[in-house]
């Protein structure tokens, strides 16, 4: 390789960005395991429906990567620094543009020996999807193969956290004959995980068994049945009379009547926020948004609705991220509060994760005693995102992970804040906002990037286009005949090879 270079062996990318350790249930680690023993099938109950027919490039992605079907090339760690996955080591060269991936002997669901050249035709694809994954989303990406275990991936701009942006599992690999040219992915026996879809029941239900040649060693479980169901009180009510193994998000309102010996919770880097369409309808209005700010208590949902596993939001990224508060400044820009003068506005929300409806009607009556008028719109999120992503509405109140898409704070607010971002809720196009979000890229040092994250979050907050609510932590019911479930902070895990019953 040509010098100049940067060489960053696998694990060593960044200075760990998330506090804490993944955990799992029974002492036991879920992630190494060799998984030589002979476990029963698991049944799970999860909360979010597939919305694309278990397509990679969206939040179905999320779906496979937590049912250990698909991984990429790397993944994250415990502190959010890329690990190997299908990946062992990587390097860089050209100033950052261009990372080489050395690839681990691994083999594909359906058999076949997973090469550089199906990984790098794995990588063109999820780069030509459209939308782009929102871990890609603004880069110009490329893959080749370097011989039959090498792989070269090159960005149009130097990316020092082009590893990371690989852990996302958007951006998983899939064997060759999965990839139909109108675009779709078949990922039904194509993954590398291990375990692999055997069977889909619409969006309802996934039956997987184990795969007996992954890499990372033999699974214990024999296999997984999992369900798809959006009311969590059933979720509660089907981990208490043992329907289920592990049932995913509780409502906090169940955790009282469940066996405190099921009961396990982690901090995560997730939000609860309401976010004001700054694009359509009353909320264009700065003045209006800051109304919405000034007569919203986030400590009444907190307490109220949350019950203690949540805090009031001091920002856009919670104390799950450590190095956030020592660098947080106040807002900026902040417009002053017009009169609302009893505008109709509707807010939209979903009732997978059972507290937002509760959050949005504590809101209703705040936002009513200061003026408005409100109306409330509770959907599955499956029934909502298309709607949310229109325009529809004049706010929503939705959860969202800061560390889900890469591990990397700047990327998530590329994708959320800026004018061509892919998940941006409050459709906010502000040139200060984009520019800030351009710098923090640009840096390579992790201190001055969290700097320019820290810098980007007052200037967001200063729009009011969305108002944090709470920081959360994530209930999840494990029954204890179950070990080695897996608790991640960035909600991308949930079983491996060592979860068994």
């Amino acid at each position: 390789m040509r010098s100049p270079r940067l060489q960053l062996i696998a694990g060593c990318l960044l200075t760990p960005l998330l506090a804490g350790c993944f955990s799992s249930s029974g002492g036991d680690s879920s992630s190494d395991s060799s998984g030589s023993g002979e476990g029963g099938r698991l049944s799970i109950a999860l909360a979010f429906q597939p919305v694309e027919n278990y397509s990679p490039y969206g939040e179905d992605a999320f779906t496979l990567s937590r049912l250990a079907v698909a991984e990429g090339l790397t993944r994250l760690d415990a502190n959010g620094t890329a690990a190997p996955a299908l990946a062992e080591s990587w390097s860089s060269e050209q100033g950052g543009k261009s990372w080489v991936f050395k690839l681990r002997d691994a083999k594909f669901q359906d058999g076949t020996d997973v090469t550089a050249k199906a990984v790098a035709t794995a990588l063109a694809h999820a780069a030509e999807a459209d939308p782009a994954p929102s871990a890609i989303s603004g880069v110009k990406l490329t893959a080749e193969a370097v011989g039959d275990d090498q792989v070269k991936v090159t960005t149009a701009d130097a990316d020092p956290v082009l590893p990371l942006r690989l852990s996302n599992p958007a951006l998983s690999v899939f064997a060759p004959k999965a990839y139909a040219e109108d675009g779709k992915v078949n990922v039904v026996g194509t993954g590398t995980g291990p375990f692999e879809i055997t069977k889909t029941t619409g969006s309802t239900a996934v039956a997987l068994d184990r795969f007996d040649d992954y890499w990372g060693g033999r699974a214990q479980a024999s296999g997984i049945d999992a369900k798809f169901v959006t009311d969590g009180t059933a979720r509660a009510n089907a981990l208490r009379t043992g329907d289920v193994d592990i049932a995913e998000a509780l409502p906090v309102a169940q955790v009282a009547s469940l066996d405190e010996k099921t009961v396990h919770e982690v901090n995560t880097a997730r939000n609860a926020s309401l976010y004001l369409n700054t694009q359509a309808g009353v909320f264009k209005d700065a003045g209006l948004r800051a109304a919405a700010r000034e007569a919203i208590d986030t400590s009444v949902i907190a307490k109220g609705v949350y019950d203690g596993y949540a805090e009031p939001a001091k920002g856009l990224f919670g104390p799950a991220l450590t190095w956030a508060s020592g660098k947080r400044t106040e807002p900026t820009g902040r417009a002053k509060a017009a009169d609302p003068k009893g505008k109709n506005i509707t807010i939209a929300t979903y009732n997978d994760r059972p507290e937002l409806p509760e959050a949005a009607q504590v809101l209703q009556q705040q936002l009513e005693k200061a003026g408005f008028k409100v109306k409330l719109e509770v959907r599955a999120y499956a029934r909502l995102e298309s709607d949310l992503l229109a325009k529809k509405f004049d706010a929503a109140v939705a959860a969202r992970n800061m560390m889900l898409d890469t591990g990397d704070p700047v990327t998530v607010l590329a994708s959320d804040y800026t004018c061509d971002g892919s998940y941006n809720l409050s459709f906010l196009c502000d040139k200060n906002v984009d520019k800030l979000v351009a710098g923090a890229q640009s840096e390579t040092d992790t201190a001055k990037r969290q700097d320019g994250a820290m810098r980007t979050e007052a200037a967001i907050l200063g729009t009011d286009a969305v108002i944090p609510l709470v920081h959360q932590k994530i209930v999840t019911g494990i029954a204890t005949s179950v070990h080695g479930a897996i608790l991640d902070p960035y909600e991308r895990q949930f079983v491996g090879t060592g979860t068994r019953s």
